[in-house]
């Protein structure tokens, strides 16, 4: 099974950026004026996932709330470490989690749409 969330935007390339110059996500394809959207596929070659942002002449007009997340796992700690480190010297300001497990297993902060990311170091395992 693959796995797409889509999002519309306001602003599709600060969030371009932000993916790909901040958080190291790869831009796996693009769309202009597919029925009055632009649209871009941000994730990483060969996986079963991708991010898909869209923007039009509607606005995006966006309702979530703190427990309304996208978690990122690295695979590993020096990925999880040049994450942080990306965030930080791009000035993104972390913020605290409503959940405390987010508190205590990650760090969150807010993308350019105001969506929280949580980046854990930890992976589930049942």
């Amino acid at each position: 099974m693959q796995f797409r969330v889509a999002r519309h935007t306001n602003n599709l390339q600060v969030i371009k950026s932000f993916y790909t110059s901040i958080l190291g996500f790869e831009i796996l394809g693009s769309f202009e004026n597919h029925n009055h959207y632009d649209g871009l596929f941000l994730g990483f070659p060969n996986s079963n996932w991708h991010l898909e942002f869209t923007t039009s002449n509607e606005k995006a007009n966006h309702h979530f709330d703190e427990d309304d997340l996208l978690v990122l796992y690295p695979e590993t700690q020096n990925d999880y470490d040049s994450l942080l480190e990306s965030l930080t010297k791009n000035k993104i300001l972390l913020v605290p989690s409503k959940n405390p497990y987010w508190h205590e297993n990650g760090k969150m902060f807010l993308d350019p749409d105001s969506y929280r990311i949580v980046i854990s170091p930890l992976k589930i395992t049942n």
